[in-house]
């Protein structure tokens, strides 16, 4: 598991007091940088490998400004090319959120898809669910 310490910003609150809920997408991604930095080591979008084919946010309670949350990512499954994610967010000890990401390991300047590379498979194992 990988865990993410975010501390929301005011700007990030909505009307009704709560953290909009347009921003949990963006947690989510923000917690993903260490896996990123796998398939990615310099971070060059140039050589960028890491696209996105699906994701789902189910909204379990409300997250407010003021108090740090905790983004916890697991790997849930990994394919031969994609890697599904279970995600969740939690403030305060409740979970607020949890979701699901499926990426797939794309090269660009190839424009298709390829193998996850074993050295980047035996990391992600230390993470499953």
């Amino acid at each position: 598991m990988y865990k993410t310490i975010i501390e929301p910003r005011v700007s990030e609150t909505d009307g009704v007091g709560h953290i909009n809920n347009t921003t949990i997408p963006v947690w989510f991604e923000a917690a993903r940088n260490k896996l990123f930095k796998l398939f990615t080591p310099d971070s060059s979008f140039a050589n960028w490998k890491m696209i996105i084919l699906n994701m789902n946010v189910d909204y379990v309670d409300q997250i407010y400004f003021g108090t740090n949350i905790n983004v916890y990512t697991w790997v849930k499954k990994i394919g031969n090319s994609s890697l599904q994610l279970y995600e969740e967010i939690w403030q305060d000890e409740r979970l607020c959120v949890k979701g699901n990401v499926t990426y797939v390991n794309y090269n660009l300047r190839k424009e298709k898809s390829e193998p996850i590379p074993d050295s980047i498979r035996k990391e992600l194992e230390l993470h499953v669910l």
